[in-house]
């Protein structure tokens, strides 16, 4: 059995395309896969595939996630899902993803 937490970070970016926009970083303990999405019902089904198919057992999201969003992919998973938190996200206009996609 492997010690190696297999995770991933999934961010929203505007025209995010996961199966284009993702990278994997390895490390001894870690391998961990970045992925862009370009909205909330991209990323439940971005964790789900993740999770089934990858083996992810913990996903991270990007600040352009807001609680409603967070909250969405936490119930697609049965794996735990972390945050960063912005209350607003620059990279999104200066407005949390809620506001956007919610």
């Amino acid at each position: 059995m492997s010690n190696v937490l297999k995770a991933a970070f999934i961010f929203i970016a505007p025209n995010g395309d996961p199966a284009q926009h993702r990278n994997w970083v390895r490390t001894d303990a870690v391998e961990l896969l970045a992925v862009a999405v370009s909205n909330y019902d991209q990323a439940e089904a971005l964790a789900r595939e993740l999770v089934e198919k990858e083996g992810i057992a913990a996903i991270e999201l990007c600040g352009g996630f807001g609680s409603v969003g967070t909250a969405r992919v936490a119930a697609a998973v049965d794996v735990p899902v972390g945050a960063v938190r912005f209350d607003i996200h620059p990279g999104l206009g200066n407005v949390s993803g809620d506001k956007l996609f919610g």
